[in-house]
């Protein structure tokens, strides 16, 4: 099984209410994030414990240069985020780096499995 880690606590009540549900991450992804597979959707910091939120299903993994992001993109990875500056200083703080508008990002869509209880 796979695993979708954030490492800050914030995301977990945005997780929940489904108001994110992309991430954007530097560099090309596509390798590593398919459409159609199963992961869990954590929350910890690395090399640290993990929350699992959810079960999630990869709906698209999109590769593009920052400034190609769509004001969509964008909301969806930080719904409390609206310009592409907002998500390239949020980038250099977790990746610890200089980012720039042409760096390469994968867009992770997915979207929650939701678990029934089994028929009797």
């Amino acid at each position: 099984m796979y695993a979708l880690n954030f490492y800050s606590p914030l995301f977990v009540d945005q997780l929940r209410k489904g108001r994110k549900t992309a991430t954007i991450r530097l560099g090309d992804k596509s390798h590593k994030y398919k459409k159609g597979e199963l992961l869990w959707v954590t929350v910890g910091h690395r090399h640290g414990p993990k929350q699992r939120i959810f079960t999630a299903m990869i709906d698209q993994v999109d590769v593009k240069p920052i400034r190609e992001l769509s004001q969509r993109d964008i909301e969806r990875d930080n719904p409390e985020f609206r310009l592409v500056e907002d998500t390239i200083q949020f980038l250099s703080q977790i990746y610890s780096r200089d980012v720039s508008i042409d760096d390469t990002v994968s867009v992770v869509h997915f979207s929650e499995v939701i678990e029934f209880p089994p028929f009797d």
